[in-house]
């Protein structure tokens, strides 16, 4: 999957200026920019306060605050400076993304604290479309962005929304309480979300977002650099279900896709995470697979013992279970390394409630704290 982060900042500030040139010669502090307490000029520099930010951030490699620094317009400039203004920005925004490596993340604090290049592209992204919009409704202008922008933010930051398949532009405002959708409450507090990583030894599992899960259930790579002969057919089945919940809009960030990724050089392996939420129980259902290549190095322990750890220290989790063929020692093995143990008879006719009842695929079980107690 070809990273088009930076050529999408490049169109979303490129059409934010098109549009506010043609009003450039108006009073813009005279006039609120749509819902905002701002007025449109104080919109329009926020725009190119938070591209600075981000180039920043990520230019800088920040990782627990945003870096202390501060823009300032020169006394006297006018609409058009501004706009100048937004485009270097958005320049500078934009070289810092096509210069940063897939790998490094830096702080931005919802809601885990930090976004790789493409995270905080569709912030950008979100804040110039978003803030374009309030300036040009208070402005009484129309404004509505090329296509591919707003589906680019949905399917990168707003993995939780169920988009509609023929209006991204209309799901956005929507998920941001600027518009209606037909048989959908409004929208008065919102949050976009940035894929979730997690710490596994000698890797990291990267969450994988939908415009991944919708590259990798193609035939595409996700956006991942894959060791040979990767990624293995399960990590594209496993793609294509959660692809399938988010599209139903079911689909739960934290509970989706990982990708399992080598912090020595930056190679996805395998892939590793969950069949969906958990059940009303507590109970989740993990799957992991790995690339032949890696395969008896110890990557899938690792992998599935911090994946567990981390769903078993939340309080919607109390049992994980895992099946896995009958035949299938070092998936086996894998379970038993990680914490699980095989489920009795009655376990599994409990918890499977009959299904493969010639034994195939044997289930195991890790229980959280609270359970085992």
């Amino acid at each position: 999957m070809r990273d088009m982060s930076g050529e999408r900042v490049e169109e979303a500030v490129a059409s934010c200026v098109a549009l506010l040139r043609t009003v450039a010669d108006r009073d813009w502090t005279a006039v609120k920019a749509g819902q905002l307490d701002w007025d449109c000029h104080a919109t329009a520099f926020h725009i190119a306060e938070d591209l600075i930010a981000y180039a920043a951030n990520l230019a800088g490699r920040a990782q627990d605050d945003y870096v202390p620094f501060e823009i300032t317009l020169d006394e006297g400039t006018d609409n058009e400076g501004l706009l100048q203004v937004i485009a270097t920005t958005g320049a500078l925004f934009t070289a810092a993304i096509r210069t940063t490596p897939r790998e490094v993340r830096a702080f931005h604090p919802y809601p885990f604290r930090s976004a790789n290049r493409e995270g905080f592209a569709a912030m950008g992204v979100a804040e110039v479309l978003l803030h374009t919009h309030d300036i040009a409704e208070g402005l009484g202008l129309t404004y509505e962005p090329p296509a591919e922008l707003p589906k680019f933010v949905l399917t990168t930051i707003f993995p939780h929304v169920q988009r509609e398949p023929d209006d991204h532009w209309a799901t956005l405002l929507w998920a941001t309480g600027r518009g209606e959708l037909p048989g959908r409450a409004p929208v008065t507090e919102w949050r976009w979300r940035n894929n979730l990583v997690l710490p596994a030894g000698r890797l990291t599992l990267q969450g994988v977002t939908p415009a991944a899960a919708a590259d990798l259930s193609a035939g595409g790579d996700g956006g991942f650099t894959w060791v040979d002969g990767g990624p293995f057919e399960g990590t594209r089945e496993a793609a294509g279900m959660m692809l399938s919940a988010y599209e139903m809009g079911v689909h739960q960030p934290e509970f989706g896709l990982f990708v399992m990724v080598r912090e020595e050089d930056g190679r996805a392996v395998g892939g590793i995470g969950f069949h969906g939420s958990p059940d009303e129980d507590g109970r989740a259902e993990v799957g992991y697979d790995l690339v032949e290549a890696a395969r008896g190095r110890g990557y899938a322990s690792e992998a599935l013992s911090a994946l567990s750890e981390w769903a078993l220290a939340r309080d919607d989790v109390r049992l994980l279970c895992a099946t896995v063929e009958a035949g299938n020692l070092p998936s086996q093995r894998v379970a038993e390394r990680a914490g699980f143990v095989r489920a009795t008879a009655e376990e599994e006719r409990s918890l499977r409630e009959g299904r493969d009842e010639d034994g195939t695929l044997w289930l195991y079980l890790r229980e959280g704290r609270q359970q085992a107690a």
